[in-house]
């Protein structure tokens, strides 16, 4: 699933393509992905503009004239492309949005999985309590250090699903998590209640730095994640322990392990990122 530095760079990739666009029509493909139904929810954009595109977590939103906003979440594998009208579409093409300067834009899905919504601009939060939950975003203003001191000293709960839960931190996903938890030299199955302050600041830093290279570097291309421009990120390669199980550690040489915490892929260096006393049972090794 594309992470908030992947969906940041898409919204910026839109943002150079189709900001001050006009919709002439729309056709649907795929009824479900959609909200109002299909034909309430061609009718609404035709004739709209484009106003600019703006970024939730991992939801996209399409800000239109007239005070109306698609909210539009990728899922697993959506992805969003620009064509001259009249291109070929290809096979697991479920939305065109054809403009009047003669282009098309299209999303692309070939799990299906992906979903639009159209809601009054301002209505974002009630509409999808899923987005109004969502936790600050991850930035130096947002993500402030008496917050996740508050957070985290309230739960138990093990510290890679905790930091996976969009209502904690928006955006952070299964790949980042990894690799700020080896940054900050904190073992996945530690509770969050027991990071100290110094521990806090460090991660702190360490997700909003992340973060913030991540969409410098237009994201991670892990499997199908493309941008805008159908290019594909390259933060892949700056990567330290995120899919580099059976390799040295850049930081001490311990081989690199694989576990399942919380039945996701987790990838840690026993030796930098300790166990907790007491955790070592619920270990679940690939």
């Amino acid at each position: 699933m594309p992470e908030l530095p992947e969906v940041e760079t898409v919204r910026r990739g839109l943002t150079r393509l189709v900001e001050g666009a006009t919709i002439d029509h729309v056709d649907v493909f795929y009824a479900k992905m959609v909200r109002p139904d299909a034909e309430e929810f061609t009718a609404d954009l035709i004739g709209r503009k484009i106003e600019r595109i703006d970024r939730r977590g991992k939801y996209l939103l399409f800000r239109f004239s007239g005070g109306l906003t698609m909210v539009s979440h990728l899922r697993m594998e959506g992805k969003y492309d620009v064509q001259p009208e009249g291109s070929p579409l290809v096979k697991h093409t479920h939305v065109v949005f054809h403009l009047t300067d003669q282009r098309e834009l299209l999303y692309n899905d070939t799990r299906k999985f992906g979903r639009m919504r159209l809601v009054p601009t301002g209505t974002e939060d009630q509409a999808l309590p899923s987005l109004g939950k969502l936790g600050p975003e991850p930035t130096e203003e947002s993500l402030t250090l008496s917050y996740m001191q508050m957070i985290f000293g309230k739960s138990r709960k093990v510290v890679k699903p905790f930091l996976l839960d969009q209502s904690r931190i928006a955006g952070l996903g299964n790949i980042y998590v990894d690799e700020v938890l080896w940054l900050s030299k904190i073992n996945p199955l530690t509770p969050a209640d027991e990071l100290t302050v110094d521990q806090l600041k460090i991660l702190r830093r360490s997700i909003i730095d992340e973060i913030s290279q991540a969409i410098q570097g237009h994201g991670t291309t892990v499997h199908t994640f493309s941008n805008a421009f159908g290019e594909t990120g390259n933060f892949q390669n700056k990567l330290h322990v995120y899919g580099h199980e059976g390799e040295p550690c850049e930081r001490c040489g311990t081989e690199i392990v694989k576990i399942k915490v919380a039945q996701r892929g987790t990838h840690y260096c026993p030796h930098c990122q300790p166990v907790p006393a007491g955790a070592l049972e619920v270990l679940d090794y690939d």
